[in-house]
């Protein structure tokens, strides 16, 4: 079941290789040939870093370079030239890789500022430009407004998402800040594809995508210019901001979404705390098997469509999570449309249960009785004492919510471990049966 074009789980890509069986191959049999490429590139790598600090900013050095990047695989290409304003002081465009800036930098001059990471040599590197000690966001803006103030400085390249996303399916939504410094501005779109593996990985490091950048045949940076946009009188930066956002998502052929970096954020954190299993990949829910039908539905008659759809993801949540009623489960999957995250959400405690799922016996983890036979105390000591856990609310700190997570999942594996004793008899870790 494929998750929401506006979920988490759609613009971000959390694998790197493809699901699919010949492409998978594909990179296989490659593999010997990127290795050798790999090599060969890092020692080409270091020319074109030395060239580029060797020659002063000018046309020249952008041809030069940008000749050598294509025997790296970097390809770059551009449209509509012709709309590219002198007079505009600050770009915005969409961000997708770690060297967006990088690659604009080949077709005209212009800044990035450092927003994050320590400045220094790799900062500088990297072709960012360092502002100093900036404490606030106020303060920020106000040293790019004095700096876009000087006639002589490059134009400003901005990335109003603050994250990156994979390019296919939506915009994060802007922040309103980089809207604040000038009234005109010029969107800049920004695609890239490459074969056989994923253009970015979210929580990937910039030097890992670099190395899997050298790895590949080639990485295409498609750059269309867009003719500037003005501030309309009396807009707010919000408005403006929305108004930009609109007009590249429309440009790029993608969605404008409401997410924020702070939601792929947390959308990281989750993935990093949750087993691999309950989020297997969008692609390959489609080979996963479907689940039955509920029993308890068997007389009602035909359901449409979505309440069938609806009603087999509902009996694959209640697998996992057997002690949680389908009317909990099915009420979440409505919103979020996700196997996997309502399991994150129903374990992370973020679900209101339904009275039914308050107190179930003999313990938090356990199923009705009606679903499973009941367990005596004296066969299963431990689990009397550990039938609750210590944090039952979706605590404040994420370290609480963290240790909370883990209680409830090892409950989870324990019970489920005693289930299937219990069902096939088999001998548990002490040599009773």
């Amino acid at each position: 079941m494929e998750p929401p074009a506006s979920s988490p789980e759609r613009l971000f890509d959390a694998h790197r290789f493809p699901s699919d069986g010949f492409l998978l191959l594909a990179l296989l049999l490659y593999a010997p040939v990127g290795l050798c490429l790999l090599l060969l590139r890092l020692f080409i790598g270091i020319h074109v870093f030395l060239v580029s600090c060797a020659l002063p900013d000018s046309l020249l050095r952008r041809f030069i370079v940008r000749v050598m990047c294509s025997v790296l695989g970097l390809f770059v290409r551009q449209s509509d030239p012709h709309l590219r304003d002198a007079n505009v002081r600050v770009y915005i465009a969409n961000h997708v890789t770690h060297f967006d800036h990088s690659v604009i930098n080949l077709l005209t001059s212009c800044n990035t500022p450092a927003l994050n990471g320590t400045p220094g040599f790799i900062c500088w590197s990297r072709g960012f430009m360092e502002l100093g000690a900036v404490g606030s966001r106020a303060e920020l803006v106000d040293s790019l407004k004095v700096y876009s103030s000087h006639g002589g400085n490059p134009p400003l390249l901005l990335f109003p998402e603050e994250a990156a996303t994979n390019g296919r399916v939506g915009l994060l939504r802007f922040s309103s800040w980089p809207f604040s410094i000038l009234d005109m501005i010029q969107p800049v779109a920004l695609q890239v594809q490459r074969p056989l593996i994923a253009v970015s990985v979210a929580d990937s490091s910039w030097i890992t995508e670099l190395l899997w950048t050298f790895f590949v045949p080639f990485t295409v940076y498609q750059v269309r210019w867009m003719p500037p946009v003005f501030r309309q009188a009396d807009e707010p930066n919000e408005e403006f901001a929305l108004r930009v956002q609109e007009l590249l998502a429309v440009e790029l052929g993608v969605l404008s979404t409401r997410l924020t970096a702070a939601d792929k954020a947390e959308h990281m954190k989750r993935l990093r705390h949750t087993p691999p299993h309950l989020f297997a990949p969008a692609s390959s829910q489609s080979l996963v098997a479907r689940p039955r039908a509920s029993p308890s539905l068997a007389g009602v008659g035909p359901l449409a469509p979505e309440d069938v759809r609806i009603t087999e993801m509902a009996q694959q949540v209640k697998e996992v999570l057997p002690h949680v009623s389908l009317g909990t489960i099915r009420r979440d999957l409505a919103q979020t449309n996700c196997v996997d995250t309502t399991i994150a959400n129903l374990l992370e405690g973020q679900v209101p249960l339904l009275p039914e799922d308050k107190d179930p016996e003999p313990g938090l983890l356990a199923p009705s009785t009606s679903q499973t036979p009941a367990v005596s105390s004296s066969q299963c000591p431990a689990a009397s004492s550990s039938s609750k856990p210590s944090v039952k609310l979706f605590a404040k700190s994420p370290v609480e919510r963290h240790l909370s997570l883990q209680e409830r999942k090892h409950m989870l594996y324990a019970y489920a471990r005693r289930r299937y004793t219990e069902k096939y008899g088999m001998p548990r870790g002490d040599g009773s049966h």
